[in-house]
């Protein structure tokens, strides 16, 4: 049995600089993740995508971001527990007890939910022949943008992902977008750029299409796409990406007894706290009023909710506010020099 002053269920970006929180006002933690990796859906979904609203980072990717993260943990002695998933949860006294499907144990009293969407996995394409070609040359994420310079890429989706990588893939490659609607419903500033690239001859634009069958023995060597009015057209590629969003699955989280409405979990906008006490929720996976999907949104809500921890924690001792510029408590946390 691991004893911990707090849990934290995923180790997303916003799970990171919980953790990171957590041990700088003192407390130890430790974190799973049923994911094989650090990082979460940024490392797992788009590693190579740039992200633009980090504050203070004009640019970085998904696994730019994962790494400095990271890195910024690196002062303290933190255990992850990856490719494991937390089945069981209950409440034994003033703790609560959890065990992953691994056989691992905790007692803890706070567990913060970091979960991102979840258990997830990307919607496919409806035609079964797809299949043998999956993680080959048809992906439904971008590890090594690199594989695709110079070669024709088919974008299938109309959100955001399909066409931030239709732009950014445009640039070395040739590009097919294919979209079973005419109206595009990512970020306006994209669809314009699209759209302008689109009339310059940089990307191939097709709207009401969508996927019919594809081609190939062993190499994918073109796909049929379908019109709305039965028409097929024929197109050459080397490669498929496929961005139609996630199916979400709040898993064994779902039989927590937790205030869970269209699969995110009610929390207050205090400490973040979800009808449970001492299980909170933040990031993706959390809802209340004026709520932002935003990872910025994320940090701010790990802060809080690692502070109403410390009640729970170390309940004979009062939490006191610092700062880490003046602090010689946390500078010595982070294996800082004092002035």
């Amino acid at each position: 049995m691991i004893k911990t002053d707090a849990l934290i269920i995923g180790a997303g970006p916003t799970g990171l600089f919980t953790a990171h929180q957590l041990k700088l006002i003192g407390l130890n933690c430790e974190v799973v993740d049923n994911l094989d990796k650090i990082g979460g859906q940024c490392i797992e979904l788009y590693p190579d995508k740039p992200i633009y609203d980090i504050p203070a980072v004009p640019e970085c990717t998904g696994e730019e971001l994962t790494n400095n993260l990271i890195n910024q943990l690196k002062p303290f002695d933190i255990k992850f527990h990856l490719s494991e998933r937390v089945e069981e949860v209950k409440k034994e006294n003033d703790n609560w007890l959890v065990k992953t499907n691994n056989g691992t144990s905790f007692s803890t009293p706070n567990i913060i939910i970091a979960g991102g969407v979840g258990s997830f996995e990307p919607r496919k394409f409806s035609p079964k022949e797809c299949e043998k070609f999956e993680n080959k040359s048809l992906f439904y994420s971008v590890k090594d943008k690199k594989i695709f310079t110079g070669k024709t890429v088919s974008i299938f989706g109309g959100g955001d992902s399909a066409l931030d990588w239709a732009v950014e893939l445009s640039k070395e490659c040739s590009v097919n977008l294919i979209h079973r609607r005419d109206e595009f419903r990512g970020a306006q500033a994209t669809i314009d750029k699209v759209h302008q690239l689109a009339k310059d001859g940089k990307i191939n634009l097709f709207t009401q299409y969508q996927m019919a069958s594809v081609k190939g023995d062993k190499n994918l060597e073109s796909i049929d796409i379908k019109h709305d009015n039965n028409e097929i057209k024929n197109l050459k590629t080397d490669y498929v990406l496929g961005f139609f969003g996630l199916i979400m699955q709040l898993g064994p989280i779902a039989n927590w007894g937790l205030n869970i409405d269209k699969k995110t979990i009610e929390v207050d906008t205090e400490k973040f706290e979800t009808n449970q006490k001492g299980i909170y929720a933040v990031g993706d996976i959390c809802n209340y009023p004026g709520k932002l999907k935003l990872i910025l949104s994320g940090f701010h809500e790990g802060a809080l909710a690692a502070r109403a921890c410390f009640k729970l924690a170390r309940p004979n001792e009062k939490y006191r506010f610092e700062f880490t510029t003046s602090s010689k408590t946390i500078k010595e946390r982070l294996g800082v020099k004092g002035d």
